[in-house]
């Protein structure tokens, strides 16, 4: 029978159930496939002894042999490991044994029993909670048959010297090369469950990164149950793609997922490139923070500009009637982490609810600040006062549109348009 890839997978299959978990699935293919490389090597066995005359002796290896195949045939069916498992054991340290008894001993079978520490250390592979009870079982009967040898020997039919001494070769040299091909066999499949494993760690980590910001991951990994911290000043911006609700109406869902994932997509090169932390979107609103969770100094500079290379990304929005409206203020903020199931970073403060309204009460096209946001920066970017306008719980205050870096005219983002025509 020509050994195939197919029946390869026939054979790694025997005895495997959909619902088995990774782990009984590696101890029933392993199982399968060291018995039926001892049943290859025991037909040796069987055949050498025949030819010696010696019937008896190639009844044990010969009748190891048929059980295995049916029982493999069996557990082929009913799937069911542990008696599969106990018995094998039982036959693999009980029978070397025996075998020894009927040929006469430690000399006269050339050390036989010493396939019956391959039950022993077989134990060790898939009785996880026992193996101390089979190799107990194994010092035992061998014992047993030490003591033994000296009744049985004499009245054993004599095995010439040359093929006793290829008889301790072959009983050493198959059961190393079985321990040998067993342990690579778990070497290489720890080796790529280790690939696996740092492989998925990986893809974790880097999905964690996705949702909130290192270090508070970092934190959340070393144990922290509640994660709050308040900042005596950060920089917060909104933005929100103004008409876009009508414009999601009359588009197909795919262009419309599209579009933001284009635009979304750049501000989050335009937040890593200057250094900032992005906290969520909601439908078609970003928001973007400066100065957490690792406080900076500049963090209202860098927020200033990213303000306006988001413009920038977002010049191809006027093709499909839409434009970006931006708010921003500055100020103590309150961070932490909420939820136990999707677990979210997020803010809070009066600085947040000022940029969020500084967004809503835009114009489109336009970053709009508040005058604590103006009279920070007034030094490196220029502004356009908006006139006086009513905010929601502040009254009355007079904000002002960030138009440019100090010494330009407009946005000066180097981005193109993010957004696809």
């Amino acid at each position: 029978m020509t050994f195939t890839p197919t029946l390869a997978a026939r054979i790694a299959s025997i005895g495997i159930d959909p619902a088995d978990p990774p782990d009984l699935r590696f101890r029933k293919n392993l199982l399968v496939a060291a018995i039926l490389s001892i049943v290859i090597l025991a037909t040796a066995w069987v055949v050498i002894y025949a030819l010696l005359g010696l019937t008896a002796a190639a009844a044990i290896p010969g009748g190891y042999c048929l059980v295995s195949l049916g029982q493999i045939a069996v557990f082929a069916r009913s799937r069911r490991f542990e008696p599969f498992l106990r018995t094998q054991l039982a036959l693999m340290i009980g029978l070397p044994m025996a075998l020894q008894l009927v040929v006469g001993g430690f000399e006269n079978s050339s050390a036989v029993v010493i396939w019956s520490f391959v039950g022993a250390l077989a134990a060790i592979f898939f009785a996880e909670r026992t193996p101390h009870r089979w190799f107990a079982a194994f010092v035992v009967g061998l014992l047993v048959v030490t003591a033994l040898a000296p009744v049985v020997a004499p009245g054993a039919t004599p095995i010439p010297q040359p093929i006793r001494l290829a008889f301790f070769a072959l009983n050493v040299l198959a059961v190393a090369l079985l321990a040998w091909g067993v342990t690579m066999y778990v070497v290489r499949a720890r080796a790529r469950a280790m690939a696996a494993l740092d492989a998925e760690h990986a893809r974790s980590e880097a999905l964690l990164l996705n949702v909130l910001p290192a270090p508070i991951a970092e934190r959340l990994k070393a144990g922290e149950s509640v994660i709050a911290d308040a900042y005596d000043e950060a920089t917060i911006l909104f933005a929100d793609v103004a008409g876009f609700t009508p414009f999601a109406a009359r588009t197909p869902p795919r262009e419309v997922i599209g579009l933001l994932n284009d635009l979304f997509s750049a501000f989050d090169d335009l937040a890593d490139r200057h250094g900032l932390e992005k906290i969520k979107t909601i439908g078609d609103a970003y928001m973007v923070v400066g100065g957490l969770p690792e406080p900076r100094p500049d963090h209202a500079e860098a927020v200033g500009a990213m303000a306006l290379e988001m413009l920038d990304a977002g010049r191809g929005l006027a093709q499909h009637g839409l434009a970006l409206r931006l708010g921003m203020d500055l100020g103590p903020v309150t961070a932490g982490g909420i939820g136990r199931r999707k677990f979210a970073f997020d803010l809070w403060g009066d600085a947040v609810n000022m940029a969020s309204r500084m967004e809503a009460q835009g114009v489109p096209g336009r970053i709009q600040v508040t005058p604590a946001v103006q009279a920070r920066l007034r030094s490196r970017f220029e502004f356009e006062p908006r006139g006086p306008l009513e905010v929601k719980g502040r009254g009355v205050i007079e904000p002002y549109f960030l138009v440019g870096r100090t010494g330009t005219a407009g946005p000066t983002g180097s981005l193109a348009s993010a957004v696809r025509v």
